[in-house]
């Protein structure tokens, strides 16, 4: 029997948190062998322009990389790109690959990701979904053969008021489409950034020509159009409800999954693998012994470069306060911390201008900060957030 190939650290996934792993590892001096293993034939990428700029068509696809091309082959790092791992013995710390064959490791990152989910309406399979880097540049084409045919008329339905949701239908919009977006909840965001920032967020996609319809469950989705209560033509429908973590390979091999893959605060759900990215469950301390999920890729970048350290032996500096921003229609909105349940709400500034902030109140405590356009620095709200603050303290972040 031929005896597997040995790696020191094998990455599984090709996105930013094993990027961001490698990269770190060698920062650090580790000289051993690192294997990177993908199922896309792209290197890793970084997501978050999917949706603004590569849809927009503003950058090429090289600009995405999470890492120039060359980076890899100069740090020594093999990347095996277009095959899964099809299956894990986390007790041989071995790993089989799609094309069968077997890798044996001495630490194993898991940063298998999300994958975006669909309705369950009838027609759902043929829309477009916003996940891989081909998902943009075909989404992409899409709107602009549209428009070349339709003119001014082109129309595009969005199914969905989260983050891709808003983002996609303000990028379509410039493009020239006649974009509506449909949000079954009363709100965008299905209400977890709070009604003063929906509300914001609302009025600025309607100045950038998207009709936003909220309350309105999408029934049925056709070739050329949108039922949601009325019939919407469309020439381009995505759908952006959401997404699951690709937990599939883990629950196999028998790890600990609960809503993605539970590790503790070193990043470790086994000895010797680790998991990060939108796929690990993390102990936030401020989500209490459950811990969170975070899907945007400060929290795959971050978890990445803390599995490195995991894997070094070296002390593992316990989770940021989750930070999520988002970018639309020429604004900006970072996200900062976790509120599962708003009680209360804390405007600081002029919420109907450009530049504001709303702190978000759960159990008397400040537990999120939403800001727009930079009316609190991101560092400044990090740290805020962190320490739990009370709602008096929120005078120390207004502008001096």
């Amino acid at each position: 029997m031929t005896e597997p190939r040995r790696v020191d650290v094998l990455l599984v996934g090709g996105g930013v948190a094993a990027a961001r792993c490698a990269r770190r590892l060698r920062r650090e001096g580790f000289g051993g062998s690192i294997l990177l293993v993908g199922e896309e034939e792209t290197p890793p990428y970084n997501r978050p322009p999917l949706s603004k700029e590569l849809l927009a068509g503003s950058v090429p696809e090289d600009l995405v990389l999470a890492e120039a091309e060359g980076w890899y082959a100069r740090k020594g790092i093999e990347l095996v790109l277009g095959v899964g791992v099809a299956t894990l013995d986390a007790g041989e710390r071995r790993a089989t690959l799609a094309d069968g064959s077997e890798i044996a490791f001495g630490s194993c990152l898991l940063a298998t990701g999300a994958e975006p989910l669909r309705p369950p309406i009838p027609g759902a399979e043929h829309a477009a979904v916003l996940r891989r880097i081909g998902d943009a540049t075909a989404l992409h084409r899409a709107a602009i053969d549209a428009v070349a045919t339709g003119g001014a008329g082109a129309q595009a339905a969005v199914v969905g008021g989260g983050f891709i949701g808003v983002e996609a239908a303000a990028s379509l919009a410039g493009l020239g489409l006649r974009v509506t977006l449909v949000e079954r909840t009363a709100q965008l965001w299905s209400g977890a950034l709070g009604e003063t920032v929906a509300g914001w967020a609302r009025r600025r996609l309607e100045a950038a020509g998207v009709r936003v319809r909220l309350g309105t469950s999408a029934t049925a989705l056709e070739p050329d159009g949108l039922i949601a209560g009325e019939r919407l033509p469309a020439s381009v429908i995505l759908v952006g409800v959401g997404v699951r973590p690709r937990v599939e390979l883990a629950e196999a091999a028998g790890l600990a999954v609960d809503d993605g893959i539970v590790v503790d605060a070193n990043r470790a759900v086994a000895p010797g693998i680790l998991a990060a990215g939108d796929v690990a469950r993390v102990p936030y301390s401020l989500a209490g012994a459950q811990g969170i999920r975070v899907e945007h890729w400060h929290a795959a970048r971050e978890g990445g470069e803390a599995v490195a350290l995991a894997i070094l032996g070296r002390p593992v500096p316990p989770p940021r306060a989750p930070w999520v921003y988002s970018e639309f229609g020429g604004q900006l909105l970072d996200v900062v911390g976790w509120a599962p349940a708003i009680e209360d709400e804390v405007v600081l500034g002029d919420a109907s201008g450009p530049r504001f902030a709303v702190a978000h109140v759960a159990d008397g405590r400040v537990a999120q900060l939403a800001v727009a356009n930079g009316y609190v620095p991101v560092d400044v709200a990090r740290r805020f957030v962190e320490a739990s603050p009370s709602v008096s303290e929120l005078g120390s972040l207004l502008p001096a």
